[in-house]
């Protein structure tokens, strides 16, 4: 009704015709669902023509001027609105404030009221898409028309890059239902995540949009886990590169590479990315029997076997990992000669000499060879 009586003024009435502008680029940044707070104070110091700022009643503080770069916020701005939330949004004029600028502050009061509610609806109601699609996504063999098409009806932007995450659970453990779990924790870095079961390995395509760290977020998300029970599944993660969606077989292989290197020994190790593994990757793609039948790693599963051989496996791992015996008995709750004498006994059984780089990267290499043999 307003905006039939707005179409009618605005044949003959300038101010009118600014009032009616005014609502449908608000209208628009609420029917836009990837319209976030930052883009809505970026629009309306654009449409303002001056420095625009929002602070919601969690704090969050946003302020853009009109070119769209950030500024700082003034403690105490001219003109400010409010919604029902608390949250606060002003502009920021040098003079008076011009005759639409009140219009403008109430569409944007209500666009945030609108913005925030349905973030937390969102985050309240995690979505994980429909895994045939997701499927469809990750598959090599589709035409890149029926990728796009799956790429948009999951809620993904094609120009935005993607992650996929490979999730491992103990045999027995559903994965999809345990990657759901792990994945509501992890967010918002993982809000658009979306995800199938390909090979007993639940898939997931995360847009995070780089805002922040999803190795980082995972991590935090298992260690939340291990500190609400005893009895959680066990999860391994491994995450591709930042990549194409179109290319999201790619990064499925990716993942799935980076995942063999993951371990449930501490959140940590745990979650693997195949960006920090670099060169490293290179080993996951020699078949499995060839590690499994290594000399080295076939030592270390004989050590692994004997009556404390296996801690005596776990203090060489930490000491290849942290580089000294101190950093190693910390991490395992002993005094540092305890580990100095686990390490003598792993020099003597298997001939290895652990005070000279080369003795220290062949442990290194072998212990991880090792790894790819049991998660292959």
């Amino acid at each position: 009704m307003v905006r039939g009586l707005l179409l009618r003024l605005a044949e003959s009435d300038t101010e009118a015709a600014a009032a009616l502008r005014i609502i449908s680029y608000f209208d628009a940044l609420i029917d836009h669902h990837n319209s976030d707070l930052r883009s809505l104070v970026r629009a309306a110091a654009a449409l303002a023509e001056c420095p625009a700022g929002l602070q919601t009643s969690e704090g969050e503080l946003i302020c853009f001027d009109q070119a769209g770069q950030p500024v700082r916020a003034v403690d105490h701005p001219a003109e400010v609105t409010t919604t029902g939330r608390g949250d606060r949004v002003w502009l920021l004029r040098p003079a008076a404030l011009e005759p639409t600028d009140q219009l403008i502050l109430e569409r944007m009061a209500l666009t945030v009221a609108v913005m925030i509610e349905r973030r937390q609806r969102s985050i309240r109601k995690p979505s994980f898409g429909d895994p045939a699609l997701v499927e469809l996504v990750l598959s090599a063999r589709e035409e890149t028309a029926d990728r796009t098409r799956a790429i948009g009806l999951l809620g993904l932007r094609s120009d935005l890059p993607l992650r996929v995450v490979a999730l491992a659970t103990p045999a027995g453990i559903d994965p999809a239902a345990a990657a759901v779990a792990l994945l509501a924790r992890a967010r918002p870095a993982t809000r658009s995540a979306h995800l199938t079961v390909l090979g007993g390995i639940a898939a997931a395509l995360v847009q995070d949009r780089g805002e922040q760290s999803l190795a980082t977020d995972l991590c935090e998300a298992l260690r939340a886990r291990a500190t609400a029970g005893p009895g959680q599944p066990r999860i391994r993660c491994g995450i591709s590169r930042s990549g194409d969606p179109l290319a999201a077989h790619a990064s499925w292989l990716q993942a799935a590479s980076a995942l063999k290197f993951a371990v449930h020994n501490s959140p940590e190790q745990a979650v693997a990315s195949y960006d920090a593994l670099g060169p490293l990757t290179l080993l996951a793609e020699i078949p499995p029997d060839r590690i499994a039948s290594q000399p080295d790693v076939l030592a270390l599963e004989r050590l692994a076997s004997t009556p404390h051989g296996a801690q005596d496996v776990e203090a060489l791992d930490l000491f290849c990992q942290t580089g000294s015996f101190r950093a190693a008995a910390a991490a395992l709750h002993l005094h540092h000669s305890s580990v100095a004498a686990r390490l003598a006994h792993v020099e003597e059984a298997l001939g290895w000499r652990l005070d000279t780089p080369e003795g220290r990267f062949r442990a290194r290499l072998s212990l991880l060879a090792r790894r790819l043999a049991s998660n292959s």
